[in-house]
């Protein structure tokens, strides 16, 4: 059997300091420290070609087991659902109202950095409710 390799989750979007450091509060990630020789990342980015500045940013699970993340920057905006979005799991194990409250509490928390509510989908009998969401540049993700 093949061994688990190590992935990071990359996203488009068109200011990817800004998304990386959204994701680090929503998710409790850290952005890792600039490279040898530079006091801040803004230190090392006026270090580079005006071209290469701003092109991309990068945060991880400070505790080393959830996956890298890493923001590009692309020329064009997003115009379609994404075909693959995160699931931030805030509500498992809980069932009924004792899950929609925490899912609800988590909303609020994320909608005061910027991100945007959908609509609260409510458990049908097969799926437990979970709650649709966009990040600051308009990427899905689910509060689950």
């Amino acid at each position: 059997m093949a061994s688990v390799r190590q992935f990071q989750v990359t996203f488009d979007c068109a200011d990817p300091e800004r998304v990386a450091r959204f994701w680090c509060k929503v998710l409790g990630y850290v952005v890792p420290p600039p490279p040898e020789g530079f006091a801040t990342w803004a230190d090392f980015g006026r270090s580079l070609p005006p071209e290469r500045q701003g092109v991309g940013f990068a945060c991880g699970d400070p505790t080393g087991v959830g996956p890298r993340l890493y923001f590009q920057r692309v020329p064009e905006g997003k115009v379609v659902k994404n075909r693959v979005h995160l699931d931030v799991r805030v509500g498992t194990g809980l069932i009924g109202e004792e899950r929609v409250a925490v899912l609800e509490a988590e909303c609020a928390r994320l909608v005061a950095l910027g991100a945007k509510r959908v609509q609260l989908l409510r458990a049908d009998g097969f799926n437990e409710s979970c709650l649709p969401m966009l990040d600051v540049e308009g990427n899905e993700f689910c509060l689950d």
